[in-house]
């Protein structure tokens, strides 16, 4: 009963000194005071004072990194000053909020350019001279450096089956439907396994196109691609360049990756290190 009861006090309190934010008709109150206007086109939202002078802008960007991992941020932009773009993480007040909602609970909450005043142009100055790291979890700091190896090795696959790195030919697929084409996504099932040789014709792995599953001839396994719901939803079928790109990676003799790749080499600024 105790515990209910500190719970309660908590809720209580938190709703006592919670800021009142809405946003209503393109005007954001705060308190009960309009504070900013606020207008959209094409997923980009112009924060503007009350006379409707556009301050800044915040765009939504949701991406697929590798495979199922996505990274969701927000880029915000000066209107009178673009020398620099920031890249930032937001929050939202709830996990059902829009963009909307999220951006002006984001700039009045996290970031602080938007309090009882107006749009605090000190404070987005502030913001752009000494912008906070991103806050990346494990799972995505690791996609980013996948990402990067995979980028390093600039795979491309050509019309007739044959796998290119940085344009030099380094291994080739076998079992190959009749009408393949190298940008193609594979969405016929079938018993025969497409298969993926070196230049060497040295046997490297096989897609089993049943299960969706990458396997090395070391015995490693790899599902590629797996539905998934949120802000965008990948693929449910890879294409014959990403089944080459993931077998580099499962099989690193396969396409040799001439540079280390560290974390810090595919963060940029504004993304913590």
């Amino acid at each position: 009963m105790q515990k209910g009861l500190m719970i309660f006090l908590m809720v209580f309190y938190a709703s006592i000194h919670a800021q009142n934010i809405k946003t209503k008709r393109g005007i954001v109150s705060l308190e009960g005071i309009h504070v900013a206007k606020i207008s959209s086109k094409s997923g980009e939202y112009t924060f503007m004072d009350l006379k409707e002078t556009p301050i800044f802008t915040v765009k939504f960007v949701d991406k697929s990194i590798v495979d199922s991992v996505r990274d969701s941020y927000i880029r915000l932009n000066r209107v009178y000053n673009q020398e620099k773009i920031l890249d930032l993480d937001y929050v939202s007040p709830s996990a059902f909020s829009g963009d909307e909602k999220s951006a002006v609970y984001t700039c009045i909450k996290s970031l602080k350019i938007i309090d009882e005043r107006g749009i605090n142009i000190k404070n987005l100055d502030e913001l752009f001279k000494n912008s906070p790291k991103r806050k990346l979890d494990n799972k995505t700091k690791e996609a980013y450096i996948t990402r990067s190896k995979i980028d390093k090795l600039n795979i491309t696959v050509n019309n007739v089956g044959e796998i290119l790195s940085n344009g030099v030919p380094v291994g080739y697929f076998t079992n190959l439907p009749v009408s393949f084409g190298s940008e193609d996504t594979i969405t016929d099932k079938s018993f025969i396994d497409i298969e993926i040789y070196d230049a060497k014709s040295k046997f490297i792995g096989k897609y089993i196109t049943t299960t969706k599953q990458l396997k090395t001839a070391g015995g490693k396994t790899f599902t590629l691609y797996r539905e998934m719901s949120g802000r965008a939803s990948i693929l449910k079928f890879p294409t014959y360049k990403a089944i080459a790109e993931r077998m580099a990676i499962l099989d690193p003799n396969f396409i040799k990756i001439k540079e280390k790749v560290e974390v810090g080499e595919i963060v940029k600024d504004g993304v913590e290190k």
